[in-house]
């Protein structure tokens, strides 16, 4: 490593990141990342510091000068085995799509929401919290469909339990492979619910033998996954369930500090009307209260109100309540580390160090840029602008469409953002040439009247697989189109009767195949001559020729060719296909 920095320990996560010369929201995901939950105020020791160090590329020796008593006594302590206080787990439920993720959320809430989900699929992640046993436990439900994994991969980042949903008449799937492993890169512990064990086709010991496979080992296997068999529509099992989540939530020992500053994560952000940027905040440690000051990334608000999951007001949150926070002053990144500070002065001056830092970086893209990037490569671009109504929705979009990309096409993405289309984005795409894709967003009506009038399509969506189905049929259309050639015979000419312009008449006999009107006709060596417009034999019209008979030919050309007899010509059929991205 080139860097190297001396530290004296214990230090200050603050101190820290100054001396690494890095941000301080970067130093605590890192931290969390090795399993340390630690503040800017909280303090660490030199192997913590180290191991961190390392992994941000950094290396750090420990400088043995004495500090002070008062220097080296921490404002909290970080939290060390055995401390802190015991949490409500949080508890993530993922996997295959239609497998009956959301139904058990509502039998567990008591609700129903699946209905009204578009395409009777969850597509955004949704935070809220149930009593068991007079003790709490925060759920988080990620949408099941692929184009969503991002979203469920931050669902399991945020998470201490993973129940993974299996239908017991279909076993495992591509997205319960997906959520083994995210489960498994984040360390998270999993217990499978084994759903819909009430219908015919149910087979529970053939998903048993499926989870095997994957090295999730139920307990009656001899493994350490506990098995849960369930049905959500008819909440059987429910209790064990919850009962089974808690146990594994008892072995971990999970703790959290509740006094001091907050810390939490992103779990989501929107544009809610009346209110500005709303965004949803899973607290990790600490109180979080309404005219806090809170940092994510380059984003920071002054909490103007705090809502639970409920909708109902609240003065303050504590560790692993999900909260909704009004009072930014630009909606913070999903997954984004939400740090509070003091003061409004740094509060913003930590938001505005990480945006210097990324000022690079921009949603938009400028007219001159997305021309260059069109020209690059010969690639055929479809420019689009995104606006989506929450930002892990936004996210999914995006990343969805960028995998749409082929050698010959791709989506350029010249604009995005959350909330209704606006005049803005209207203009925007006028420059580009984009068309402008809403996803459970509206376009009010005097701009679409602004956006008829210039010509630009907005095209709006509820339904994920819908939209990236419409920019794949958009990508298709600007790729030449296919063309498919089928031989039909050969000629070999015995006698050339005109050759014009656009004209050639001549004679033969078939050597392979049949000729008929309307075919193409080429050298052997492949040059275009031109189309058959008739076939004569005996002087007679003719609907096609065969092998072995002779005939006389009107073709029409696009110029005077060159043909003389014994040459040999081919006769295929062609047709053209519209090719798909």
């Amino acid at each position: 490593m080139d860097k190297q920095v001396a530290i004296q320990t214990p230090i200050t996560v603050a101190d820290f990141a100054q001396a690494l010369d890095m941000k301080v929201t970067d130093v605590i995901a890192e931290l969390m990342k090795n399993g340390v939950m630690a503040t800017i105020n909280d303090t660490i020791d030199f192997e913590t510091a180290a191991i961190v160090a390392e992994d941000l590329g950094v290396a750090v020796t420990e400088d043995e000068a004495p500090a002070s008593a008062e220097e080296s006594t921490p404002q909290t302590s970080q939290l060390a085995s055995g401390e802190g206080e015991s949490r409500p787990p949080v508890v993530t439920v993922m996997g295959h799509v239609d497998h009956g993720k959301t139904t058990l959320l509502d039998g567990l809430r008591q609700s129903d929401t699946a209905a009204g989900e578009a395409g009777g699929i969850t597509q955004h992640i949704s935070a809220y919290q149930i009593q068991h046993n007079e003790r709490t436990i925060t759920f988080l439900d990620t949408p099941g469909h692929e184009a969503f994994s991002a979203l469920r991969e931050h669902g399991a980042r945020l998470t201490d339990v993973a129940i993974i949903v299996v239908a017991a008449d279909d076993g495992v799937q591509p997205q319960t492979k997906e959520a083994i492993q995210f489960a498994r890169d984040e360390g998270v512990r999993v217990v499978v619910a084994i759903n819909k064990v009430d219908l015919p086709g149910a087979d529970t010991n053939r998903v048993k033998q499926q989870l095997a496979d994957e090295e999730v080992l139920p307990e009656e296997w001899g493994g350490e996954t506990v098995t849960v068999e369930i049905s959500a529509q008819k909440q059987q099992n429910l209790d064990t369930l919850l009962d089974m989540v808690l146990l594994v939530a008892d072995v971990a020992d999970i703790r959290a500090r509740y006094d001091g500053p907050a810390e939490g994560m992103i779990i989501e952000s929107q544009l809610v009307k009346g209110q500005g940027v709303t965004a949803t905040v899973l607290v990790r440690h600490g109180e979080l209260n309404v005219g806090d000051y809170l940092v994510a990334e380059d984003a920071y608000a002054r909490i103007r109100s705090l809502e639970d999951f409920t909708g109902a007001r609240l003065e303050r949150a504590g560790p692993a309540m999900p909260v909704a926070v009004t009072g930014w002053k630009a909606a913070p990144r999903l997954a984004a580390v939400a740090v509070e500070y003091p003061d409004e002065k740094s509060a913003r001056k930590a938001a505005g160090s990480t945006r210097d830092e990324g000022s690079g970086k921009s949603d938009i893209t400028q007219p001159e840029a997305l021309t260059a990037a069109m020209r690059e490569g010969q690639k055929f671009h479809v420019p689009v602008i995104i606006k989506a109504d929450v930002e892990g929705s936004l996210n999914a979009v995006q990343q969805s469409l960028e995998r749409l990309k082929t050698d010959e096409v791709q989506v350029e993405i010249v604009g995005s953002g959350i909330g209704p289309v606006s005049e803005s984005d209207v203009t925007l795409a006028e420059s580009t040439g984009a068309r402008i894709i809403g996803f459970g967003v509206s376009a009010p009506g005097r701009i679409k009247q602004l956006a008829s009038r210039a010509g630009i399509t907005i095209q709006v969506h509820t339904v994920i697989y819908e939209l990236i189905e419409a920019v794949r049929e958009e990508m298709s259309s600007v790729l030449e189109p296919e063309v498919i050639e089928e031989e039909w015979g050969t000629l070999q000419v015995r006698g050339v009767f005109k050759i014009a312009q656009k004209e050639l008449i001549c004679g033969g006999q078939v050597t392979a195949g049949k000729i008929k009107p309307e075919l193409h006709v080429r050298y052997q060596a492949g040059e275009e001559v031109g189309t058959v417009k008739s076939v004569q034999r005996e002087q007679q019209s003719a609907k096609e020729v065969v092998e072995g008979e002779m005939c006389g030919l009107n073709i029409t050309t696009e110029r005077k060719v060159k043909v003389a007899e014994g040459d040999v010509l081919e006769f295929v059929a062609r047709e053209t296909r519209q090719r798909s991205a």
